[in-house]
């Protein structure tokens, strides 16, 4: 016999930990990306929420910082249905994404078998994941989230390898960079990482934020006090009107994702740099005039 007690590890409803799929499970996966990125075996840098394709909302978009490839997360509360799968094919396209991670907390069998086929038949540099989700207790315990991939490609063998041109990518990201820097001498900027940011003199806390990739070209805003990715609500309240009014109907306008924008671009070959950079600086001076106009310093 034996004095200490044991419990019993109970599987709950995901729904009894997060209520609502994108108001409370995509923030809070996309704070502890690092979850899953455990789980998957992929190191995972988070790019944006709710981003937008089409008609459509990619949950998250994160990116694989060793091989800077492009990594599309699906989350769902209930079983795997065809209208996830679908969206996730339209992600796909519209993102260049390369890793595709769909969590659900089960999988029906058509749909597992539709990741397989993926696996198995498209090209390689593609990756499709299939992740159940699970969220558990002993007693009154704290809950705990546990992340069981069911299916994945047949040789993956956790790709943590960098590839050999990852030092011409950040020779290529720099020279870039460089090129942003003498198009916008008006702004002042500071290199963080893989970013290159625009503090705001009207807004202290916040910085225009831009990112260039091997396949993706991207911007969005930071704020340092936000505690979520993307809550930017308290810090530009009264840009607001502005924000609308200057960037106009379009979806990085949703305040999902930080005001988070994207477009495709080949980072390795600069004789295609022009349109990238007129994009870029494009979107940085909209964004500029759409934060500093209530301040009288667009």
């Amino acid at each position: 016999m034996t004095d200490i007690q044991f419990g019993r590890l109970v599987d709950l409803p995901l729904r009894d930990a997060w209520k609502h799929e994108a108001l409370q499970f995509t923030p809070w996966l996309a704070a502890n990306i690092d979850h899953l990125s455990d789980a998957i075996g992929v190191p995972l840098e988070l790019t944006g929420t709710e981003v937008a394709v089409e008609t459509f909302s990619a949950d998250i978009l994160a990116r694989n910082p060793m091989d800077d490839t492009v990594v599309l997360i699906e989350n769902q509360l209930e079983t795997t249905d065809h209208t996830h799968l679908g969206q996730i094919m339209t992600y796909l396209a519209g993102l260049e994404a390369q890793t595709v991670v769909w969590i659900a907390p089960a999988f029906r069998e058509p749909h597992l078998s539709a990741i397989r086929w993926l696996n198995q038949h498209t090209a390689d540099g593609f990756s499709f994941f299939a992740v159940k989700a699970r969220v558990v207790r002993i007693g009154d315990s704290p809950y705990a989230p546990i992340f069981e991939v069911v299916e994945k490609p047949d040789v993956w063998n956790r790709k943590l390898k960098v590839e050999p041109q990852g030092g011409d990518l950040r020779n290529l990201r720099a020279a870039y960079f460089d090129q942003i820097r003498a198009r916008l001498p008006e702004f002042a900027s500071e290199q963080r990482k893989r970013r290159l940011c625009f503090p705001l003199p009207s807004h202290p806390n916040l910085s225009i934020a831009i990112e260039v990739h091997r396949y993706r070209a991207m911007i969005f805003v930071l704020s340092e006090t936000a505690t979520d990715y993307g809550d930017l609500g308290k810090e530009i309240i009264t840009a607001i009107p502005n924000i609308e009014e200057t960037l106009g109907d379009i979806r990085e306008a949703k305040w999902g994702g930080a005001l988070f924008a994207s477009t495709r671009c080949t980072l390795d070959q600069t004789q295609t740099w022009n349109v990238t950079l007129d994009w870029h600086v494009d979107r940085v001076r909209t964004y500029a005039a759409a934060l500093m106009a209530e301040e009288g310093q667009a």
